[in-house]
């Protein structure tokens, strides 16, 4: 299993940069699942402040750039799950000294789009059997994952509402958006529904390796 998780941080300065609220929590959770289950686990994970997971192979990094790198150093892997909630975009060019106030006008941010690692997994050569995308969303939320499906070419997106404190909690409602449709769990504790996908997961892979 190859699992990435947390949030990626896009340095402006050496004091500043851009990133987003996620904890990390449910992807070191699904790495802790999926090793229990037997898998050999690589977790690329961003920064946070979790413990590495029993039996986890853990790389750490900090921007989008270094994520995309270490995961494709981490294949060939069975499955991808990219529960990491990677930075869109990255300031354009970095300072390297602390950018200082100038009277009241901000300084301008020119950003540039950072590598999309989900499709890039999905269209390489090495691509694994099962690739598995997140989509943190606010509104419409099945009816955007099913559109990030088919524009990131995954078997598989995970679909939440984010538009409470799911991000930096501990529960989780989620929704699987696959070619065979949508299955929806309950809301319940971020280690139970890292389980619940664990085993859908490892069902999978041994229904295709039987085939």
């Amino acid at each position: 299993m190859l699992i990435t998780a947390g949030p990626t941080w896009e340095a402006i300065d050496p004091v500043r940069y851009i990133a987003n609220r996620s904890s990390g929590k449910q992807g070191f959770a699904i790495a802790a699942a999926t090793a229990a289950l037997g898998a050999q686990v690589t977790l690329v994970a961003g920064p946070v402040s979790l413990k590495t997971p029993k039996g986890v192979d853990r790389i750490d990094v900090e921007s989008a750039a270094e994520m995309n790198q270490a995961v494709r150093a981490a294949l060939p892997a069975d499955a991808a799950i990219m529960v990491a909630a990677v930075a869109d975009w990255r300031p354009r060019q970095y300072v390297s000294e602390k950018i200082k106030k100038r009277g009241s006008a901000p300084p301008a941010l020119m950003l540039t789009e950072n590598p999309d690692i989900l499709t890039n997994l999905a269209a390489s050569e090495k691509r694994p059997e099962l690739v598995i995308g997140f989509a943190a969303e606010t509104e419409d939320v099945i009816d955007n994952a099913k559109q990030k499906r088919k524009r990131k070419a995954a078997d598989w997106i995970i679909a939440n509402d984010v538009s409470g404190d799911v991000m930096g909690g501990d529960d989780n409602e989620v929704h699987i958006v696959s070619g065979d449709g949508v299955e929806s769990l309950e809301q319940m504790a971020k280690p139970d529904v890292a389980m619940a996908l664990a085993q859908r997961i490892a069902q999978t892979l041994s229904a295709e390796a039987a085939e």
